[in-house]
């Protein structure tokens, strides 16, 4: 694809902080959740800070402008029969979609992850997001035939208190 060569996929760090709240904040908003943006950063810093938690990548340009982010978080299994992982988010800015990021931004998940000896990468995505959809299949997603479901155990942290918003993900 044209202007790939200029596009870099790393591991985010403490410096990305600004730039990786912010792709998030985007995305969430694009799903109407409004997550308090300090509570966002604290979970950000979490991550960088104890891979126990997973990983984030960050895409960027060469002039380190960031337009793509994904977060996988770590889990035990039994369903998959050890240590996998959660593809909890992947957001690529929209003036930059259909550039492949999203491509690479994955490919470089689902190499860590082999890398860490995680089992599976499980996600879901919205069954009207055909876009999303294509790209999962791309590369090798399975369909489940299951439904996912979720309780606020706390403030409603998703949706800042917005009613309204049930099964939006």
């Amino acid at each position: 694809m044209i202007g790939m060569p200029e596009i870099q996929v790393r591991l985010a760090n403490q410096r990305d902080i600004d730039a990786v709240s912010a792709l998030l904040e985007a995305q969430l908003r694009e799903h109407q959740m409004t997550p308090p943006a300090e509570a966002l950063r604290a979970s950000i810093r979490t991550v960088i800070d104890d891979p126990r938690y997973g990983f984030i990548l960050l895409a960027a340009g060469l002039d380190n402008v960031a337009f793509g982010v994904a977060y996988a978080s770590s889990l035990l299994s039994f369903e998959h029969g050890g240590v996998s992982g959660w593809l909890e988010e992947l957001y690529v800015t929209p003036a930059r979609r259909g550039q492949g990021i999203g491509s690479r931004l994955l490919e470089r998940v689902i190499s860590i992850a082999k890398e860490l000896g995680w089992l599976a990468l499980d996600l879901e995505v919205d069954i009207n997001h055909e876009r999303a959809i294509a790209l999962y299949r791309r590369h090798q997603f399975l369909p489940h035939s299951r439904s996912r479901f979720y309780l606020a155990l706390a403030a409603d942290f998703l949706t800042g208190g917005n009613e309204g918003n049930e099964g939006k993900s």
